[in-house]
């Protein structure tokens, strides 16, 4: 039964052009080039952007066997690489003007692919073969375009959300994953259900907590075909969300048309330019560490530090209500020296400053400090 129904949601999930928008010939010295659909004259008219000097069209092979079919758009002034996997009722041919506009206005280089069974892609559309394709594309940048993770930007449009979080779900380092009109999963588009059945397709609602990047979620109020819930909840489970964008009276397919769309959007991709990896891996330790302290740790009412309860058991009025255990405490004989703020100084040495204060004979073994009033553990 779950068979029956997974295969029926996935025909209702892919509804790729018929016929396709375009075909590819082979020009004289071997390289690709796109063609409009034979005309009533059964004639192969060269489209506008066939002979496109920053157009690559590449045929590539998936581990399924299928050949597809991708646009690779270079702009000489780019520093990061948009990965870009369109909506279930789209082919490349229809989106090329887009691609430009895209390529020019983010100054980013920009690949888009179609799916097994889009336009010239060989093969049929289905959940599995949309996971293959995009791993194709990715080898290919990386082998072809010496694209790594770090300069990418995943991008996916409705469908094109659950490769595109498969995807980022496996880069621990991509730069940042835009979802634009995204889906929680296959469905809930349908049915509006609240739960994940095994049979479920493109199941995001689960991969988007595994994305380790800024995730900007675009989606239109009055999208009649993926509800806005869909957009929101992906936002709030992202483990870094950016500001989202809900583009008031914002349909399914015409986001694009509003100009805070590429307003926002072009904001996102300059601060994921300026934001390195460095910095990133730094904001990534800083968050663990709140984390941390905020799961293990408590404010001493005495001297406002993050303290822990010592594990000599001799020591057992600790002021913390959360604690951990250190190897082993000691005593000053001079209580006042971690009580009052004034002696604040005592806590950045291993040697007390007050000259009534006794240097512990366990320092080198206290890695961390008890501030209570009966126990107190230099670091």
């Amino acid at each position: 039964m779950g068979c029956v129904v997974s295969h029926l949601a996935a025909k209702l999930a892919f509804f790729p052009p018929s016929p396709p928008t375009y075909q590819l010939k082979k020009r004289a010295d071997g390289k690709l080039t796109v063609v409009s659909p034979p005309s009533p004259s059964s004639m192969l008219m060269p489209i506008p952007h066939a002979d496109d000097p920053s157009l690559d069209i590449l045929l590539l092979d998936t581990k399924f066997g299928n050949k597809i079919v991708a646009f690779y758009l270079r702009n000489p002034y780019a520093r990061l690489t948009l990965l870009y996997s369109h909506g279930n009722a789209a082919d490349l041919g229809q989106l090329y003007d887009l691609f430009v506009q895209l390529k020019v206005n983010l100054r980013v280089n920009l690949i888009g692919y179609d799916y097994s069974g889009y336009g010239a892609s060989t093969g049929k559309p289905s959940e599995s073969n949309t996971y293959a394709d995009i791993e194709a594309i990715y080898e290919c940048l990386e082998t072809q375009y010496g694209v790594s993770q770090e300069d990418l930007i995943l991008y996916g449009q409705s469908v094109g959300s659950g490769p595109t979080l498969h995807l980022a779900a496996k880069l621990p380092r991509v730069r940042g994953v835009v979802l634009h009109s995204g889906i929680l999963s296959g469905l809930r588009v349908l049915c509006h259900v609240k739960f994940t059945l095994c049979f479920d397709i493109y199941k995001n609602i689960n991969k988007i907590k595994k994305v380790k990047c800024p995730v900007l979620v675009i989606h239109g109020t009055e999208d009649d075909v993926v509800n806005l819930f869909h957009g929101n909840g992906l936002w709030k489970m992202a483990r870094e969300p950016y500001e989202p964008l809900w583009i008031k009276g914002g349909g399914h397919c015409n986001l694009e048309l509003y100009p805070d769309y590429i307003r926002h959007l072009c904001r996102f991709i300059l601060e994921m330019e300026n934001t390195t990896t460095q910095k990133r891996l730094k904001k990534i330790r800083q968050s663990l560490i709140s984390q941390s302290k905020s799961n293990t740790t408590s404010t001493c009412r005495f001297c406002g530090l993050n303290c822990w309860r010592p594990k000599d058991p001799k020591c057992i009025k600790c002021c913390c209500t959360k604690c951990s255990w250190t190897p082993k405490c000691w005593r000053p004989k001079f209580p006042r020296c971690c009580s009052l703020r004034k002696f604040m100084k005592c806590l950045e040495s291993p040697f007390c400053c007050f000259t009534k204060c006794s240097r512990p004979s366990c320092h080198i073994n206290c890695s961390t400090r008890c501030c209570c009033m009966e126990c107190f553990c230099w670091q």
